[in-house]
C-alpha cells in the first residue's frame, strides 16, 4: 500500500467516519441489560460471535460488491445488496445496515466521480435496492483503490469496534479490557477472510438466534442509549 491508500483506509475505518456507527450497539445493550454479557470474558465471546456472523454475511456481500464495481457489473452489486438483506432476520439489523449504507452512499457520490455510485444511491432513494452498509463499503473501497483484503479487515474492525465501544457504556469493562479483546481478535481476521473469499452471495449463512431474540427485546424494551 502507498501512503494515500493507507490514509484512505484509516479515514473509512475511523470511528468518527460520519455513517452513524456510534448510534448502534449490535445487540449489546440488551445483552448487558439481560446479564448475558457482564464482563471481559462474556464480552469477548459476544464480539467473536458477531465477527463470525458478519464475516459470512456482510463480509461476503462487501467482497462481491468490491469485485463487481471493479468489473463494472452493476447487476451483481444489486444482487449482493438484495441477498444480504434477506440474511437479516430482525428489523433492527436491517434498519442499521440501511441507514448506514445510505449515508455512505451519499458520501461516496461526493468523494468519487463514479456513475456506479450515483446510480446505486439513486436506486436506494427510489426503493429499488436496500442500500446496505457492507455493499456501500465494497463500492467505496473499490472506488478509492483500496484492496479487498483491506476492505475485509476494515469491515471486521468496524463490527468488533462497534460492540466494544458500546460495551464501555453498558458493561463493566475498562478501556484496557476492550483493547485486549480487539488485539486478540485481530489475529483471527486472516482466517475468516481465507474462508469467505471463495464464497458467493448465494452461500451467505448466518445462525445467531440469540442476537435476533435480543433485537426483538430491544425493539420493545426501555433501554435507549442506542438506536433500535
Amino acid at each position: 500500500m502507498n501512503i494515500t491508500e493507507i490514509m484512505r483506509l484509516l479515514q473509512f475505518t475511523d470511528s468518527t467516519f460520519p455513517v452513524g456507527t456510534f448510534s448502534f450497539s449490535n445487540g449489546l445493550e440488551t445483552a448487558g441489560f439481560e446479564n448475558i454479557v457482564t464482563d471481559k470474558e462474556t464480552l469477548h465471546a459476544f464480539a467473536k460471535s458477531q465477527a463470525v456472523q458478519a464475516a459470512f454475511t456482510d463480509g461476503i456481500a462487501a467482497l462481491a460488491a468490491h469485485r463487481a464495481f471493479l468489473s463494472g457489473d452493476y447487476d451483481k452489486i444489486v444482487e449482493a445488496d438484495k441477498t444480504l438483506i434477506l440474511c437479516k432476520m430482525n428489523d433492527e439489523a436491517r434498519q442499521m445496515l440501511k441507514r448506514m449504507g445510505k449515508k455512505l452512499g451519499e458520501l461516496a457520490v461526493r468523494l468519487f466521480d463514479s456513475e456506479i455510485a450515483k446510480k446505486w444511491l439513486e436506486d436506494i432513494k427510489n426503493d429499488q435496492t436496500p442500500g446496505t452498509y457492507p455493499v456501500a463499503q465494497g463500492i467505496a473501497f473499490a472506488a478509492a483503490g483500496i484492496s479487498e483484503e483491506d476492505l475485509f479487515s476494515s469491515h471486521q474492525y468496524g463490527v468488533v469496534n462497534m460492540v466494544l465501544s458500546a460495551a464501555l457504556r453498558c458493561v463493566r469493562v475498562s478501556h484496557y479490557d476492550t483493547q485486549e479483546i480487539l488485539y486478540s481478535m485481530s489475529s483471527e481476521v486472516k482466517d475468516l477472510y481465507d474462508r469467505v473469499k471463495v464464497m458467493g452471495v448465494n452461500e451467505m449463512n448466518a445462525f445467531f438466534p440469540e442476537l435476533d431474540i435480543l433485537a426483538s427485546l430491544h425493539e420493545k424494551g426501555n433501554m435507549r442509549m442506542f438506536m433500535n
